[in-house]
């Protein structure tokens, strides 16, 4: 009888110790849902340093790629109430997230006076701030410097004639010349529309928003001049069944001359093609106009207005690593996007200053941030009719009317 007790009390202890071995070692902290923008692969490093300076707290984090499915996830998940703690503002679904109150006004914490006051106003409204953007970033053209060697380019065109010219001699060589991801807004045509907008005196933007002019008399030449590369036979109408992950691949492995890219592929292409020699140069100019580059203020992370206090000061503490030097540095590390916090400078690689510049001078434009309303609605709109237009469904003016129609009914 004994020898039973014993036993039974041996299982019931060694029960025990299993259950306690198997207990959450997060009990007890503060658990903050997090929707990255950012990439696993890239947010880890970040994360993990946080953890270690703040153990009272667990950043769960979950993850939606750029751009259209992120907006969609996120917008999903605040109509049906289970947004997380810590989330995106980015140029498509800011105007919705700020009218709908869904983010907590950032204002009066610490580390928003580190930022530059352009990513600032970018996320906010009426002086207030809305979401902290650490950096800014910069998109062009991306050449293989060898390629361009074998006919003859050692410097990169600046007149969009002169690349469709370069381009020409690339596939006569057997090469294919230039890949550009069309399931977002093409970085050609924000470059181009920024160029424009950079000369006048009140914004472009603005004055097809008031009614003074319109997308079909703006965009219409833009349009026809980018269409050119397709109906030129220069690049296949395939193209739309690309992405961009994609079309890094083709160039990282000498298949393609020139891509559109910003710094987000340089660590992958160093680590994946070490011998490929490239550079990045500005969006060669049209109609007179200067090379330019799209770009913005980089997305924000904002704090749900629905959160529970707790959870708001936790996500406090995270915006506030975030934005710290450690923090900072980890993300420039990470993702090679040029910070603008006061206490760090980051180090630009060398292939991406023809860009850095850009971003220092806040030379750049990107339509969904100029644009005043409905910035989602005309963002899905103006891809999914570009895209019509390089399968030779519709013309180039039949795009920017689609525009004017889907505004007029915003």
């Amino acid at each position: 009888m004994k020898k039973t007790v014993l036993k039974l009390g041996a299982a019931v202890l060694a029960a025990s110790l299993a259950l306690a071995g198997c207990a959450d070692p997060d009990s007890g902290k503060t658990k903050v849902t997090f929707l990255s923008w950012t990439g696993e692969e890239q947010m880890k490093p970040i994360l993990e340093a946080f953890h270690a300076a703040n153990e009272d707290i667990k950043i769960e984090a979950s993850y939606s790629p750029p751009v259209a499915e992120y907006i969609q996830t996120l917008q999903t998940r605040v109509l049906s109430g289970t947004a997380p703690d810590v989330f995106v503002i980015a140029a498509e679904n800011k105007t919705n997230l700020l009218d709908g109150g869904h983010v907590i006004d950032l204002s009066g914490e610490p580390y928003i006076s580190k930022v530059e006051s352009f990513n600032t106003e970018t996320y906010g409204r009426d002086g207030k701030a809305y979401g902290l953007s650490v950096s800014s970033w910069a998109a062009g053209y991306m050449y293989n410097e060898d390629l361009l060697k074998q006919v003859g380019y050692d410097t990169f065109p600046t007149t969009w004639d002169d690349f469709l010219v370069m381009s020409k001699k690339l596939q006569d060589a057997g090469i294919k010349p230039f890949l550009e991801s069309v399931d977002q807004m093409p970085t050609t045509l924000s470059a181009w529309i920024g160029a424009k907008t950079n000369t006048m005196d009140g914004k472009l933007d603005d004055k097809i928003f008031s009614g003074e002019t319109t997308f079909a008399a703006e965009w219409t030449p833009y349009l026809e001049q980018y269409n050119r590369i397709y109906t030129e036979g220069l690049v296949s109408k395939d193209v739309v069944g690309l992405d961009g992950d994609m079309i890094r691949d083709e160039f990282a492995n000498g298949r393609v001359a020139v891509m559109n890219a910003g710094p987000w592929v340089i660590n992958a292409l160093r680590e994946s093609s070490p011998d490929l020699k490239f550079k990045f140069a500005l969006v060669p100019g049209v109609d007179g106009g200067e090379p330019f580059a799209a770009g913005a203020a980089s997305p924000g992370y904002a704090i749900n207005s629905k959160s529970d206090e707790t959870k708001q000061a936790a996500a406090k503490k995270f915006l506030e690593f975030l934005a710290s030097k450690e923090g900072v540095q980890i993300f420039h590390e990470q993702t090679r996007d040029v910070t603008v916090t006061d206490d760090f400078e980051p180090e630009v690689d060398p292939a991406f200053e023809p860009l850095a510049s850009s971003i220092r001078n806040g030379q750049l434009y990107l339509p969904m941030i100029a644009w005043q309303r409905s910035e989602d609605i005309l963002n899905v709109e103006a891809v999914a009719q570009i895209q019509r237009m390089i399968q030779g469904e519709i013309t180039p003016a039949e795009v920017a009317k689609a525009m004017d129609t889907k505004l007029a009914g915003s």
